[in-house]
């Protein structure tokens, strides 16, 4: 099976091309190659390349295709602020654009990367779920990819199935290392300044997930009988995977030893709370979704990680951690513009 991997030079995508080829699939790689990430070995994988903006996508890119997963995007709420225009353009646009000529080219399967940020802000303390909470897209981002699902779903059919995946926020060493995400963030904070500080109160609820179980998500989606997963969304995440900031940050202090925790509460209660609802995926695809990562496994991975690659403070604000900074340089530097197309 040729499977076509779009965004899979980025953070989650670098993982799952390995991962998808240790399982035997071919892979056919998209992506437009914004950032550098972090050099280490073993990480180069042999497979096709397509070095394009996804927004240039042609039927050539999907033909002889099997299945795709779509993971290119601007990728979180700052990202999608910086531009929201582009943001709908690249992360919704572009998205059924794709959907329709891969489904025109006879693939099968599509799963999509989508995300919990459709949820907004929940005055509920029950958990979210993925067919009957509300959905309040408060940022461009979460907007777009509410949309989007809404649109691959209208093109579904006996012979296209569409599987939408909601990840908890990510997690987890990849040689496209982000700082800019919240586990990672407070991991490489304590590793670098021997210190966890938190401006809120540290109540909020947070969702996070482990980059391979993300990846072990988006494959099921691939493997899962067709009946299982035709137009469905999945929220993704761990059993008993809400955690509060002050959760996290605690783990955070254990996993760097020496390391100092500290709640500032200058910021107050932060509104931005959720409880996401992992039933769903837990059960209907039980037999194709096994998640293996905790906080605490995660943690020393991305410590052990760090002490390889000699992690700095300067590095981890830097723009090979930092997505939008990494946009930002680019822009100044005139290598993409303004639109983020290459120069």
């Amino acid at each position: 099976m040729n499977i076509l991997v779009t965004g899979n030079n980025g953070y989650i995508g670098s993982i799952l091309t390995g991962i998808l080829l240790e399982k035997g699939y071919d892979v056919t790689g998209l992506d437009t190659n914004y950032y550098e990430g972090i050099k280490t070995s073993g990480t180069d994988h042999e497979i096709r390349q397509i070095n394009k903006d996804i927004r240039n996508i042609s039927k050539d890119d999907v033909k002889n295709i099997d299945a795709v997963i779509h993971l290119a995007a601007l990728s979180n709420d700052p990202l999608g602020e910086f531009n929201p225009e582009l943001t709908m353009d690249i992360n919704y646009l572009s998205t059924v654009k794709l959907a329709k000529l891969a489904k025109k080219s006879g693939v099968k399967r599509f799963v999509y990367s989508s995300s919990q940020s459709m949820y907004g802000i929940s005055n509920s303390e029950n958990e979210l779920d993925e067919d009957d909470s509300e959905k309040n897209p408060l940022t461009a981002y979460a907007r777009a990819k509410w949309n989007a699902e809404c649109e691959l779903k209208n093109l579904g059919s006996n012979d296209f199935t569409v599987t939408c995946f909601r990840p908890s926020t990510v997690f987890g060493v990849s040689p496209k290392l982000r700082c800019d995400i919240v586990y990672n963030n407070l991991v490489a904070s304590a590793y670098t300044t021997g210190r966890v500080e938190i401006k809120s109160d540290g109540t909020p609820w947070r969702p996070v997930i482990h980059v391979r179980d993300v990846c072990s998500a988006f494959i099921s989606g691939l493997e899962a009988p067709i009946e299982l997963v035709a137009n469905q969304s999945f929220n993704v995440g761990i059993e008993n995977g809400n955690y509060t900031v002050r959760n996290l940050a605690e783990a955070a202090q254990k996993v760097v030893t020496g390391s100092s925790l500290t709640f500032t509460g200058e910021h107050g209660a932060d509104s931005r709370t959720y409880k996401v609802s992992f039933k769903k995926i837990l059960t209907v695809l039980n037999d194709y979704y096994k998640p293996e990562w905790d906080l605490m496994r995660g943690g020393r991975e991305l410590v052990k990680f760090f002490d390889e690659i000699g992690l700095t403070e300067e590095l981890s604000k830097g723009r090979k951690c930092i997505r939008l900074e990494q946009l930002k340089y680019l822009i100044r530097n005139q290598k993409i513009d303004e639109n983020l197309f290459w120069k």
